[in-house]
């Protein structure tokens, strides 16, 4: 029986694939990845944890909904003196508004895109993190952008199941990159790769990629811009936008020969 190797393993760990710089244990697919840019210095992939698409569809009839039903269930409470009623649907529209305010706080803040940079030439990945909390959307929800050594990188693939309202069950499979302090298995940070696709063939592209370059692998298929939107993409409209700071923009894009930004002195 498979253990797992990190300390800790991811939520829902299934496996550990191989180490970054070892041989492929399955044939490298592009099939499940697509890039944002790819060419012989690095390879940038999408990534979104949170579909803004489906939240603002659920927020407007949620919404709607809790505000009419409440209304009415409040007013018909108040005309029979029915205190008791009128303090659990009270309760119950306080939570719904909590959740909606969470979803719509998401689709304000949730990048377009939470990229990942895998810089052969320096051997580094860079990771675009958007963090929120699920249940506080009065605290900050902030964009951290991570450098780590590849050597350090870790892949493991997890696997959830959870019940639908109708009583299916519903399986969700992906994998979670996480870094290791140099030289051990104890783990000092997390971000996802995938939350669609489990595959090993998505981790072996990444490393035939990084080990021996853009002629090992077959090109990804490449997205449009991330910050240019279709007509019909409406709640990414109201997203910020991907905007790395400038020195790591630049740093994650060049080889180590490449000369540094040059500082503007301002007047």
């Amino acid at each position: 029986m498979k253990r797992p190797i990190l300390i800790p393993p991811c939520p829902g760990w299934k496996e550990d694939f191989n180490l970054p710089n070892a041989p492929t244990k399955v044939d490298p697919s592009p099939i499940l990845l697509n890039s944002n840019h790819q060419d012989d210095i690095y390879l940038e992939t999408p990534r979104n944890s949170v579909n803004t698409g489906g939240l603002l569809t659920l927020c407007i009839p949620l919404s709607i909904t809790t505000i009419i039903l409440g209304a009415r269930i409040i007013a018909t409470s108040i005309q029979h003196n029915d205190y008791e009623s009128l303090l659990t649907i009270s309760i119950l529209i306080s939570i719904i508004t909590w959740q909606v305010a969470i979803y719509f706080r998401l689709v304000r803040t949730a990048p377009r895109d939470e990229p990942i940079r895998f810089n052969r030439a320096r051997q580094k990945v860079y990771a675009y993190n958007f963090t929120f909390c699920w249940w506080n959307p009065f605290i900050p929800w902030p964009i951290k952008i991570v450098s780590y050594d590849w050597k350090d990188v870790r892949a493991e693939r997890w696997r959830k199941q959870a019940v639908t309202h109708q009583g299916s069950h519903l399986v969700k499979t992906g994998i979670m990159l996480s870094v290791v302090e140099p030289g051990t298995n104890k783990v000092i940070d997390r971000f996802s790769l995938s939350n669609t696709y489990g595959e090993e063939s998505i981790w072996a592209y990444i490393c035939t990629y990084m080990q021996h370059g853009l002629d090992a692998v077959s090109p990804a298929p490449h997205n449009e811009d991330h910050n240019l939107l279709l007509w019909y993409q409406f709640a990414k409209r109201l997203a910020p936008e991907v905007k790395w700071p400038e020195a790591i923009d630049h740093e994650s894009r060049t080889a180590p020969h490449t000369a540094p930004l040059k500082k503007v002195e301002l007047p």
